[in-house]
């Protein structure tokens, strides 16, 4: 029996539990008729929701048995999980009624996973981590194969759930290892054994660096990625979309509470892991992106790309270092998901276009979506003064500030390797001749997301600091316990 003040903290996840079971029971009697307004309604839920953990109090608060924690941290990540839900919920109808998979499910696996999502980073033991990332990934196994007429949706499914399965065996792993060595799996339990310094043990060794993998395939960190282009590239655009939005952000905020709070007593141990993963995933991001010619495939790239500047700021193990990223994750989400709305609206003839060659002399057929496109590239890029630049600029910093000025710099080429790719759709759309029109659009939700995402792009320099504070906020509410 959980008590008034627990229930007030699972309010938001009991509202998401309940309205993605009402929403399966409507479509079960009403029908696929019915999935626009199960999107709709689904899109709801997740800005209730949203609502609710931003209204919740920022002192931190144990609830069912230390299983799970609030903190500002927790509010912070849950709100940017919960709108890029919402958001991929309004960009997905049109395109689910174009490719005749309307089907209310959609909105109950994106809710169902973005509920996984809310208690992965609300986790504060082991056993409550695990059981949250197994709710969100089961929902994301499905999504991925979401349009079964389709080879490549099937395939998509198929890869990510035998490598998802991999991850988790990695993760149980490694935890039995945490356990066996310190004979509990409650985060405090975990922060005080390794708080007494010294050597680790080989068996918490070992469990740290199975842990580590497991998540680095979450975030779709190198070596750790091969899921990330395949998937990327097979899966509906709306559920692409999805997956580079709201579940990377949640496995990074997982990621980075599971590294400060039970094992910041490795923090010697688990910072070198980190920076590996941050060269190699900016290093065969950069690269490997500059040889692609499909868009998906290119942004999958581009997204490990980013999961290693990411990491940048999670190596450095400060206040300074977490609020950049937190600046990051709330930027890079908005980025991601106006990206993804500017592909969904190039169609010719009524097919969809994927391919790099079909953007050129967009500029001359549609020039708004080609200004919002090009916003969005330069912001990837991290050109100033739009937003991705200071996303960059804050996890550079934390790291300088660290003494990984090494790693700022390698971070700094990157981006400038970055450039190139970036910069070639930007030629494409401007100075190259169309080879043919591009279809009306007509998707409100589509040119919503790409006004937003454009917007936020050029105006988050004019007002930074209500994202910047929020996120120092949460990163000391993590690390100031």
């Amino acid at each position: 029996m959980i008590s008034s003040a627990e229930f007030v903290l699972l309010s938001p996840e009991i509202l998401m539990a309940a309205g993605a079971l009402l929403l399966l029971m409507y479509g079960v009697f009403a029908g696929d008729r019915v999935s626009g307004t199960a999107n709709l309604v689904g899109m709801i839920y997740c800005i209730i929701a949203a609502f609710l953990v931003w209204q919740m109090p920022d002192q931190r608060q144990y609830y069912l048995n230390g299983f799970l924690v609030h903190d500002s941290f927790a509010s912070y990540v849950k709100v940017v999980v919960l709108l890029g839900s919402a958001l991929a919920l309004f960009m997905a109808d049109a395109y689910a009624r174009r490719h005749s998979i309307a089907r209310p499910e959609l909105a109950v696996l994106i809710m169902l996973a973005a509920l996984g999502m809310m208690l992965m980073i609300s986790a504060h033991d082991l056993l409550s981590l695990y059981m949250a990332l197994e709710l969100q990934a089961l929902a994301l196994y499905v999504l991925a194969a979401f349009q079964r007429d389709r080879l490549a949706s099937s395939e998509a499914g198929l890869k990510y759930f035998v490598l998802g399965a991999l991850s988790s065996g990695l993760m149980l792993y490694g935890m039995s290892l945490l356990y066996g060595s310190f004979g509990s799996t409650d985060y405090l339990v975990l922060a005080s054994s390794l708080s007494q310094g010294g050597a680790l043990p080989m068996p918490v060794l070992f469990g740290l660096v199975f842990v580590c993998a497991a998540m680095a395939f979450k975030v779709s960190a190198v070596p750790f990625h091969m899921w990330a282009p395949d998937v990327y590239q097979g899966a509906p655009t709306p559920v692409t979309a999805y997956f580079a939005a709201a579940p990377k952000v949640a496995a990074m905020a997982v990621f980075a509470r599971l590294l400060l709070e039970p094992l910041m007593g490795a923090f010697n141990d688990w910072q070198q892991i980190i920076i590996f993963l941050s060269l190699a995933s900016m290093i065969l991001g950069g690269f490997a992106a500059i040889t692609q010619t499909n868009i998906k495939r290119l942004m999958a790239y581009s997204s490990i790309a980013h999961v290693g500047y990411g990491l940048v700021g999670l190596a450095a193990g400060t206040a300074e270092g977490l609020q950049g990223l937190l600046v990051y994750l709330a930027i890079y989400f908005l980025n991601t998901l106006g990206t993804f709305a500017v592909i969904l609206c190039l169609r010719h003839n009524g097919t969809a276009v994927e391919n790099l060659s079909d953007l050129k002399g967009l500029s001359k057929t549609r020039p708004l979506l080609a200004l919002a496109l090009t916003i969005n590239m330069f912001s990837l890029a991290g050109v100033p003064p739009l937003a991705g630049f200071f996303g960059k600029f804050y996890v550079f910093m934390a790291a300088a500030e660290a003494q990984l000025i090494w790693l700022a710099l390698v971070g700094l080429l990157m981006s400038a390797v970055a450039c190139y790719y970036y910069i070639r759709i930007v030629k494409l759309v401007y100075f190259d001749e169309p080879d043919h029109g591009t279809d009306a659009v007509s998707e409100i939700g589509l040119r919503a997301v790409i006004a937003i995402s454009a917007g936020y792009m050029v105006l988050f320099c004019v007002a930074p600091q209500p994202i910047i504070g929020t996120a120092l906020e949460a990163a000391r509410g993590l690390l100031l316990r």
